[in-house]
């Protein structure tokens, strides 16, 4: 009877262990599977993990493009401003612009100047602007630059807002049923609409200036020996200036002499008609008034012996 109950805590025992070990190695065998998977999970997470770097970097969002208003304005001195105009004409044509102002003058001596403005596509500006400089001798450039970026993503975002502000509208006067609602909803969609079309203006007129260029071109001509001369003054250019100097003293002489001669004409015509006409009637009246006063007075001279006659 004692043997028999030494055995049962033993068999207990084993028992106990063998469960226990199982549990172990069930244990074990979940790590395994799981780091078996995890493992695999590593193992593909390169190239899963490699194509969504690859399709973040590629789907990240991108800068909006630059919109920049660029102006030149350009003084050249050229041989002939009739044929540099047409080859700057030709110019802007050729890159795809076109000419939007034209102003032409010509001085006392003969020389032409042109002013003209063209319109070149941003993307031949500076292709333009080298060609037009080169047409004769570069006198001055200005050249400018405005980033309007930020104006142009806000104008956008106002006529996307501006046009969804609408819309809404619309739909509101779609399902009223009452007048005065229609009458103030047609109100609010008026006020909208004008302020969505001062928008688009606003839009169009930053979208030319952005996509075309303005380039100011001053064309100026003069003699090729006058340069010459001025560059290097001599004997001859002195007399011919001093020549230049009495020629332009006598012509404001006559200019002056023609703008005094009809007051001077009528002037000597007055004078004319008083001495001929006037001075001579003056004196004649003169001699006559005279002539009148002395036999006035003999009458009385001669009355008067004949009183004392009378008082006889």
């Amino acid at each position: 009877m004692v043997h028999l109950r030494t055995r049962r805590p033993v068999h207990a025992l084993a028992g106990l262990l063998l469960a226990t070990a199982l549990a172990l190695t069930a244990c074990s065998g979940a790590d395994d599977s799981g780091g078996a998977s995890s493992a695999d999970a590593k193992a593909a997470a390169p190239e899963g993990a490699a194509g969504g770097g690859a399709r973040k970097a590629t789907a990240a969002p991108q800068l909006p493009a630059a919109h920049i208003i660029r102006t030149a304005s350009l003084t050249v001195q050229v041989k002939s401003v009739g044929k540099a105009l047409a080859d700057a004409r030709s110019t802007a044509e050729t890159a795809g612009g076109y000419v939007g102002e034209e102003n032409t003058t010509r001085d006392e001596e003969g020389h032409e100047e042109t002013r003209v403005v063209l319109r070149v596509p941003v993307e031949r500006y500076d292709a333009v602007l080298s060609e037009l400089q080169g047409a004769g001798k570069l006198l001055e450039r200005e050249a400018k630059a405005q980033d309007v970026t930020d104006q142009v993503v806000d104008v956008d975002s106002r006529v996307r807002s501006a046009r969804a502000s609408v819309a809404r509208v619309r739909e509101l006067m779609d399902q009223a049923t009452r007048l005065s609602d229609v009458v103030e909803l047609e109100g609010e969609l008026s006020r909208r609409q004008a302020d969505l079309e001062a928008l688009l203006a606003r839009q169009a007129s930053l979208k030319d200036r952005t996509s075309l260029a303005t380039i100011t071109l001053a064309l100026s001509e003069r003699p090729v020996d006058a340069v010459a001369r001025d560059d290097d003054p001599g004997f001859v250019d002195a007399l011919a200036g001093g020549w230049d100097a009495f020629v332009t003293v006598l012509r404001w002489v006559v200019v002056v002499f023609g703008a005094v001669l009809p007051f001077a004409v009528a002037l000597g015509l007055l004078v004319l008609g008083w001495v001929r006409v006037v001075r001579p009637r003056r004196r004649q009246a003169a001699g006559v008034r005279a002539g009148a006063l002395p036999s006035a007075r003999t009458e009385p001279e001669a009355a008067s012996p004949e009183q004392p006659g009378g008082r006889d």
